[in-house]
Protein backbone atom coordinates (compact mmCIF):
# COMPACT_ATOMS: atom_id res chain seq x y z
CA UNK A 1 0.00 0.00 0.00
CA UNK A 2 1.19 3.50 -0.85
CA UNK A 3 0.33 6.75 0.84
CA UNK A 4 0.43 10.20 -0.75
CA UNK A 5 2.35 13.17 0.65
CA UNK A 6 -0.89 14.71 1.91
CA UNK A 7 -1.94 11.49 3.64
CA UNK A 8 1.42 11.02 5.35
CA UNK A 9 1.53 14.66 6.45
CA UNK A 10 -1.91 14.30 8.06
CA UNK A 11 -1.18 10.94 9.72
CA UNK A 12 2.27 11.93 11.02
CA UNK A 13 1.29 15.43 12.12
CA UNK A 14 3.82 17.08 9.83
CA UNK A 15 3.51 19.07 6.59
CA UNK A 16 3.80 18.31 2.91
CA UNK A 17 6.47 20.97 2.68
CA UNK A 18 8.56 19.19 5.34
CA UNK A 19 8.26 15.87 3.50
CA UNK A 20 9.29 17.47 0.22
CA UNK A 21 12.29 19.01 2.00
CA UNK A 22 13.26 15.59 3.38
CA UNK A 23 13.12 14.27 -0.17
CA UNK A 24 15.21 17.14 -1.53
CA UNK A 25 18.03 16.53 0.97
CA UNK A 26 17.90 12.76 0.59
CA UNK A 27 16.69 12.06 4.12
CA UNK A 28 13.38 10.46 3.14
CA UNK A 29 12.90 9.51 -0.49
CA UNK A 30 9.41 8.51 -1.70
CA UNK A 31 9.03 4.87 -2.67
CA UNK A 32 7.75 5.99 -6.06
CA UNK A 33 6.79 9.11 -7.97
CA UNK A 34 3.68 9.08 -10.13
CA UNK A 35 3.52 10.29 -13.69
CA UNK A 36 1.95 13.49 -12.43
CA UNK A 37 4.94 14.10 -10.17
CA UNK A 38 3.11 13.16 -6.97
CA UNK A 39 5.21 11.42 -4.32
CA UNK A 40 4.04 8.18 -2.73
CA UNK A 41 5.41 6.37 0.32
CA UNK A 42 5.31 2.68 1.24
CA UNK A 43 5.58 0.95 4.62
CA UNK A 44 9.39 1.10 4.71
CA UNK A 45 9.20 4.86 4.12
CA UNK A 46 6.77 5.23 7.02
CA UNK A 47 9.11 3.31 9.34
CA UNK A 48 11.99 5.58 8.34
CA UNK A 49 9.82 8.65 8.91
CA UNK A 50 8.93 7.39 12.39
CA UNK A 51 12.65 7.06 13.19
CA UNK A 52 13.28 10.57 11.85
CA UNK A 53 10.55 12.08 14.01
CA UNK A 54 11.74 10.20 17.10
CA UNK A 55 15.25 11.53 16.58
CA UNK A 56 13.91 15.04 16.00
CA UNK A 57 12.36 14.80 19.48
CA UNK A 58 15.93 14.47 20.76
CA UNK A 59 16.67 17.84 19.10
CA UNK A 60 19.09 16.31 16.60
CA UNK A 61 19.61 18.33 13.45
CA UNK A 62 18.84 16.78 10.07
CA UNK A 63 22.51 16.06 9.19
CA UNK A 64 22.94 14.26 12.52
CA UNK A 65 19.74 12.29 11.93
CA UNK A 66 21.01 11.20 8.52
CA UNK A 67 24.25 9.98 10.13
CA UNK A 68 22.33 8.00 12.76
CA UNK A 69 20.11 6.36 10.14
CA UNK A 70 23.09 5.46 7.97
CA UNK A 71 24.98 4.09 10.96
CA UNK A 72 22.11 1.77 11.93
CA UNK A 73 20.20 0.64 8.82
CA UNK A 74 18.38 -2.12 10.76
CA UNK A 75 15.17 -0.25 11.59
CA UNK A 76 13.76 -2.96 13.88
CA UNK A 77 16.88 -3.06 16.04
CA UNK A 78 17.12 0.73 16.19
CA UNK A 79 13.45 1.11 17.14
CA UNK A 80 13.77 -1.58 19.82
CA UNK A 81 16.59 0.42 21.44
CA UNK A 82 14.58 3.61 21.17
CA UNK A 83 11.59 1.87 22.75
CA UNK A 84 13.75 0.80 25.68
CA UNK A 85 14.86 4.38 26.13
CA UNK A 86 11.25 5.66 25.92
CA UNK A 87 10.22 3.23 28.66
CA UNK A 88 13.11 4.40 30.85
CA UNK A 89 12.15 8.01 30.17
CA UNK A 90 8.53 7.22 31.02
CA UNK A 91 9.63 5.73 34.34
CA UNK A 92 11.87 8.73 35.06
CA UNK A 93 9.04 11.18 34.34
CA UNK A 94 6.62 9.17 36.49
CA UNK A 95 9.07 9.38 39.40
CA UNK A 96 9.67 13.07 38.75
CA UNK A 97 5.92 13.81 38.71
CA UNK A 98 5.47 11.94 41.99
CA UNK A 99 8.39 13.84 43.51
CA UNK A 100 7.03 17.26 42.52
CA UNK A 101 3.51 16.33 43.61
CA UNK A 102 4.83 15.29 47.02
CA UNK A 103 6.71 18.59 47.36
CA UNK A 104 3.57 20.58 46.45
CA UNK A 105 1.45 18.65 48.93
CA UNK A 106 4.03 19.25 51.65
CA UNK A 107 4.12 22.98 50.91
CA UNK A 108 0.31 23.23 50.94
CA UNK A 109 0.00 21.34 54.22
CA UNK A 110 2.95 23.09 55.84
CA UNK A 111 4.69 19.78 56.39
CA UNK A 112 8.47 19.20 56.41
CA UNK A 113 9.98 18.49 53.00
CA UNK A 114 11.74 15.15 52.65
CA UNK A 115 14.95 16.22 50.92
CA UNK A 116 15.97 12.69 49.94
CA UNK A 117 12.71 12.30 48.00
CA UNK A 118 12.60 15.70 46.31
CA UNK A 119 14.91 14.83 43.45
CA UNK A 120 13.78 11.35 42.46
CA UNK A 121 13.79 11.32 38.66
CA UNK A 122 16.11 14.34 38.36
CA UNK A 123 18.91 12.31 36.81
CA UNK A 124 21.61 13.38 34.34
CA UNK A 125 21.39 9.88 32.81
CA UNK A 126 18.30 11.04 30.90
CA UNK A 127 20.76 12.19 28.24
CA UNK A 128 22.23 8.69 27.88
CA UNK A 129 20.32 7.69 24.75
CA UNK A 130 20.86 11.05 23.09
CA UNK A 131 24.62 10.99 23.71
CA UNK A 132 24.87 7.40 22.48
CA UNK A 133 22.97 8.29 19.31
CA UNK A 134 25.20 11.27 18.61
CA UNK A 135 28.63 9.97 19.61
CA UNK A 136 28.37 6.26 20.45
CA UNK A 137 28.10 4.18 23.63
CA UNK A 138 31.73 4.68 24.64
CA UNK A 139 31.22 8.44 24.72
CA UNK A 140 28.46 8.16 27.29
CA UNK A 141 30.23 5.50 29.36
CA UNK A 142 33.45 7.49 29.60
CA UNK A 143 31.69 10.77 30.28
CA UNK A 144 29.39 9.25 32.91
CA UNK A 145 32.30 7.58 34.69
CA UNK A 146 34.24 10.86 34.65
CA UNK A 147 31.29 12.81 36.13
CA UNK A 148 30.51 10.23 38.81
CA UNK A 149 34.18 10.14 39.79
CA UNK A 150 34.19 13.84 40.66
CA UNK A 151 33.76 15.07 44.20
CA UNK A 152 31.20 17.80 45.05
CA UNK A 153 33.84 20.54 44.94
CA UNK A 154 35.10 19.39 41.55
CA UNK A 155 31.58 19.33 40.13
CA UNK A 156 30.91 22.81 41.46
CA UNK A 157 34.16 24.07 39.92
CA UNK A 158 33.29 22.54 36.56
CA UNK A 159 29.79 24.04 36.64
CA UNK A 160 31.24 27.45 37.51
CA UNK A 161 33.75 27.23 34.67
CA UNK A 162 30.91 26.37 32.27
CA UNK A 163 28.73 29.18 33.61
CA UNK A 164 31.56 31.73 33.31
CA UNK A 165 32.35 30.67 29.77
CA UNK A 166 28.71 31.06 28.77
CA UNK A 167 28.53 34.45 30.47
CA UNK A 168 31.66 35.64 28.65
CA UNK A 169 30.22 34.50 25.32
CA UNK A 170 27.02 36.43 25.96
CA UNK A 171 28.95 39.58 26.91
CA UNK A 172 31.08 39.35 23.79
CA UNK A 173 28.08 38.86 21.51
CA UNK A 174 26.25 41.80 23.08
CA UNK A 175 29.31 44.04 22.81
CA UNK A 176 29.21 43.81 19.02
CA UNK A 177 32.74 42.49 18.49
CA UNK A 178 33.36 40.55 15.29
CA UNK A 179 33.46 36.76 15.39
CA UNK A 180 36.99 36.82 13.98
CA UNK A 181 38.22 39.36 16.54
CA UNK A 182 40.94 38.49 19.03
CA UNK A 183 38.37 38.51 21.85
CA UNK A 184 35.99 36.11 20.14
CA UNK A 185 38.78 33.82 19.02
CA UNK A 186 40.18 33.67 22.56
CA UNK A 187 36.73 32.57 23.73
CA UNK A 188 36.69 29.94 20.99
CA UNK A 189 40.07 28.67 22.20
CA UNK A 190 38.71 28.46 25.75
CA UNK A 191 35.65 26.61 24.46
CA UNK A 192 37.77 24.02 22.67
CA UNK A 193 40.06 23.72 25.68
CA UNK A 194 36.97 23.16 27.86
CA UNK A 195 35.71 20.46 25.49
CA UNK A 196 39.00 18.58 25.65
CA UNK A 197 38.39 18.00 29.34
CA UNK A 198 35.21 15.99 28.71
CA UNK A 199 36.10 12.29 28.21
CA UNK A 200 34.51 10.30 25.42
CA UNK A 201 34.25 13.09 22.85
CA UNK A 202 36.38 13.46 19.69
CA UNK A 203 38.05 16.46 21.36
CA UNK A 204 38.90 14.61 24.57
CA UNK A 205 42.56 15.00 25.45
CA UNK A 206 43.40 16.38 22.03
CA UNK A 207 44.60 19.81 23.03
CA UNK A 208 46.26 21.62 25.87
CA UNK A 209 45.50 25.19 26.76
CA UNK A 210 46.85 27.48 24.10
CA UNK A 211 47.70 24.71 21.65
CA UNK A 212 46.12 23.31 18.55
CA UNK A 213 43.67 20.43 18.95
CA UNK A 214 44.80 17.49 16.84
CA UNK A 215 43.30 14.34 18.32
CA UNK A 216 42.60 11.02 16.69
CA UNK A 217 38.97 11.90 16.03
CA UNK A 218 37.47 14.49 13.71
CA UNK A 219 37.93 17.34 16.16
CA UNK A 220 37.30 20.02 13.55
CA UNK A 221 34.05 18.41 12.45
CA UNK A 222 33.05 17.87 16.06
CA UNK A 223 33.60 21.50 17.05
CA UNK A 224 31.81 22.84 13.97
CA UNK A 225 28.95 20.39 14.52
CA UNK A 226 28.59 21.47 18.14
CA UNK A 227 28.38 25.07 17.01
CA UNK A 228 25.51 24.17 14.71
CA UNK A 229 23.83 22.27 17.54
CA UNK A 230 24.10 25.27 19.87
CA UNK A 231 21.90 27.19 17.43
CA UNK A 232 19.51 24.37 16.52
CA UNK A 233 18.81 23.12 20.05
CA UNK A 234 17.07 25.66 22.36
CA UNK A 235 18.48 23.87 25.42
CA UNK A 236 22.02 24.75 24.32
CA UNK A 237 21.15 28.15 22.82
CA UNK A 238 19.87 29.22 26.26
CA UNK A 239 23.42 28.93 27.61
CA UNK A 240 24.50 31.67 25.21
CA UNK A 241 21.63 34.09 25.58
CA UNK A 242 19.40 32.56 22.93
CA UNK A 243 19.64 31.85 19.22
CA UNK A 244 21.45 35.09 18.33
CA UNK A 245 24.14 34.51 20.94
CA UNK A 246 24.45 30.86 19.93
CA UNK A 247 24.93 31.91 16.30
CA UNK A 248 27.79 34.18 17.42
CA UNK A 249 29.42 31.21 19.18
CA UNK A 250 28.89 28.98 16.15
CA UNK A 251 30.49 31.44 13.75
CA UNK A 252 33.45 32.11 16.04
CA UNK A 253 34.05 28.38 16.52
CA UNK A 254 33.89 27.77 12.77
CA UNK A 255 36.59 30.42 12.21
CA UNK A 256 38.74 29.01 15.00
CA UNK A 257 38.34 25.46 13.70
CA UNK A 258 39.40 26.56 10.23
CA UNK A 259 42.54 28.19 11.58
CA UNK A 260 43.66 25.77 14.27
CA UNK A 261 42.01 22.34 14.05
Amino acid sequence: MDWSVQQIARIAGTTSRTLRHYDDIGLLKPSRTGGNGYRFYNQASLVRLQRILLLRDLALGLPAIAEVLDHEPDAARALARHLDWLRQEQDRLTRQIASVRQTLEGLKEGEPIMAEKMFDGFDHTRYKYEVEQRWGKDAYTEGDSWWRGMGPAEKDAWRERSRQLGSDWIAAAESGVATDSAEAQELARRQVDWLTGIPGTPASGSAAAGGDARGDGDVKGYVIGLGEMYVADPRFAANYGGETGAAFVRDALRIYAGRHL
